[in-house]
């Protein structure tokens, strides 16, 4: 019975956790806001098969240059494909760019950081002067640098934008472990001869997911942008490819003539952008501590 009432007590604390993190994740006007887009772009994302009235490559669905109306909402571009539709399929490579690219950068930062911070000494030094050297060179100079030796694609793109955010995640982690290594709990958990293993993984990892989480879900807007501007500078994704960026780009030779097709496009980057900036913020208050007490 004891038993049965720990287990109990424990999925109430831990219920009462959960309910106290979404309480204060919700209750910002801009976090919720900022939910409300990503949730859109994530569904629009899914279900873009049976929400896109066109084939997004297909040319001809209506004359070219055709300007909103009621059967091409966002109107057609210079081929006469339905700008609606590309978007729509568009949201499906926004969000494998961010995934994948902050899949890369946080995989490999927080690699180097928790190793780095954790282990000190010769391997500390070496690692961290390497991330100070990609330090020195801009997030955009960085991904150039990788496109050009990898080459133009979507693919490539996302490899580039996430090699050039490494850095980051790495200093994040390495200064989140150098704390705390130094707390009570770690070091008592040193000495009761806690194998290296469960000190990184039962110990430290847990204790600074927080500002990684944080930090990942603003990259996802930074990895949408860099890889938009690779692909407007032709980059990135290749025609006929119905990327944001590379619909930006083709747009700009119309723009006194068409200018919806750069228009929707600029909106939907600069709208994915605000969403995931305002839902990172919210979880930033809602993963402190402080808030909960």
């Amino acid at each position: 019975m004891a038993q049965s009432d720990s287990l109990q007590d424990h999925r109430w604390l831990s219920a009462t956790r959960v309910l106290g993190f979404l309480r204060v994740l919700l209750r910002s006007p801009s976090t919720k806001l900022g939910a409300i887009i990503c949730c859109v772009l994530i569904l629009t994302a899914l279900f873009a098969p049976w929400i896109a009235p066109f084939d997004p490559t297909s040319m001809g669905a209506g004359q070219a240059l055709t300007p909103p109306n009621g059967d091409y909402w966002f109107g057609t571009d210079e081929l006469g494909r339905d700008l609606f539709s590309r978007i729509v399929y568009g949201s499906r490579l926004t969000l494998k760019v961010g995934v994948i690219a902050v899949g890369i950068s946080m995989t490999a930062g927080v690699l180097i950081g928790l190793v780095a911070g954790y282990a000190g000494g010769w391997l500390e030094a070496i690692l961290m002067r390497l991330v100070d050297v990609l330090f020195s060179f801009t997030e955009t100079l960085i991904a150039l640098a990788a496109v050009a030796v990898l080459g133009p694609s979507l693919t490539n793109a996302m490899i580039a934008v996430g090699i050039s955010s490494i850095p980051f995640y790495a200093r994040i982690t390495y200064g989140a472990v150098l704390v705390e290594k130094n707390k009570e709990y770690f070091k008592a958990a040193q000495s009761v001869g806690a194998k290296h293993g469960r000190l990184i993984f039962r110990h430290i990892l847990p204790n600074i997911l927080s500002p990684i989480i944080v930090v990942a879900t603003v990259g996802v807007s930074v990895a949408v942008l860099s890889a938009s501007a690779l692909s407007f500078l032709g980059l990135g994704a290749q025609p006929p490819s119905p990327e944001w960026g590379a619909i930006l780009a083709a747009g700009r030779d119309y723009f006194k003539r068409a200018p919806w097709i750069t228009t929707f496009p600029g909106v939907a980057i600069a709208l994915t952008v605000l969403g995931f900036n305002l839902l990172g913020d919210g979880l930033r208050e809602a993963l402190d501590p402080q808030q909960h007490q």
